[in-house]
């Protein structure tokens, strides 16, 4: 499910996670249309981290 967020809402992954500082960051990003696709890499990679540190 975390990965259906991390692809559509990224912003919302990192609020999941416990980093809202980045969640915010990733926010300003994913306003832009050109930014929506990093924004959405970097969720991802930030919640394959988070896994494989649980």
């Amino acid at each position: 499910m975390r990965i259906l967020i991390a692809f559509f809402v990224p912003w919302l992954t990192f609020f999941t996670i416990g980093r809202p500082i980045a969640g915010i960051i990733c926010l300003v990003l994913q306003i832009t249309i050109l930014g929506w696709i990093p924004a959405a890499i970097w969720a991802l990679l930030a919640l394959r981290s988070y896994d494989e540190a649980r």
